[in-house]
């Protein structure tokens, strides 16, 4: 299984999955189709199918121009206002995407959007903006119960999974992370790694349940009057 950034934006991640170098792949949110179009003539492969996690621009404004230049399948959330989407997925749904021979899992997980869902198979996580490395995204449509319990869902899963969210915002979460909890070695300890790959210009994704589960304080809140008062102060942090 190969699983590839391909960066648009400032600072998005659109992911590419392959189950072997050359073959067709699977894109994940593309909010952007020129770097997926380079991206794909540069590794001189096709299209087999798309996956969307929400109807935010920077993840679905890629997905009607690339069904111009490919016919296939979309999976996404049930939300007619996402044109394109050919086989809408919700909570518990199984599927295997043309292109690969891995079944994903849905997971609906509400908060920062309310269509927002996160596809899950064999220890890899595709969680669009719901969880980030040692942050989470922001409350645009939901509730600070209904993301607390969406991350509480995540963070369940097993320590091995690999996090592929959407942003490269991990050395900002850190800076609120150690202001959090500044007591926490594990953070500090991410603040110099992370600080190594981007001085680099490497990706600091994938993470991973483990990782999370040590660095990230919003997995830490032991309830969601306890998360929303982060995320409040985080919003204006």
């Amino acid at each position: 299984m190969l699983i590839s950034p391909i960066r648009a934006f400032d600072d998005n991640y659109i992911w590419a999955i392959q189950p072997a170098a050359g073959a067709p792949a699977v894109i994940v949110d593309p909010g952007d189709e020129t770097p997926v179009l380079q991206w794909l003539k540069t590794q001189q492969v096709d299209l087999a199918s798309i996956l969307i996690t929400h109807h935010h621009w920077d993840h679905t404004d890629g997905l009607l121009p690339l069904l111009k230049h490919f016919d296939v399948p979309v999976y996404g959330p049930h939300n007619p206002k996402i044109e394109g989407i050919s086989h809408p997925v919700a909570e518990g749904d199984r599927f295997t995407p043309a292109g690969l021979e891995l079944e994903f899992r849905v997971i609906e997980t509400p908060g920062h959007t309310l269509d927002h869902i996160s596809f899950y198979a064999e220890d890899i996580l595709f969680c669009g903006d719901t969880l980030f490395s040692a942050g989470c995204g922001r409350m645009f449509e939901g509730t600070a119960p209904q993301l607390y319990n969406s991350l509480r869902k995540l963070a369940e899963l097993p320590t091995s999974t690999a996090v592929y969210c959407a942003h490269e915002y991990t050395a900002a979460n850190l800076k609120f992370a150690a202001a959090a909890e500044p007591d926490n070695a594990a953070v500090k300890q991410a603040q110099q790694q992370v600080a190594k790959w981007r001085e680099h210009d490497k990706p600091s994704l994938p993470s991973d349940i483990a990782r999370e589960l040590a660095i990230n304080p919003f997995l830490h809140a032991r309830n969601a009057e306890e998360f929303a008062q982060l995320r409040q102060w985080k919003d204006k942090f």
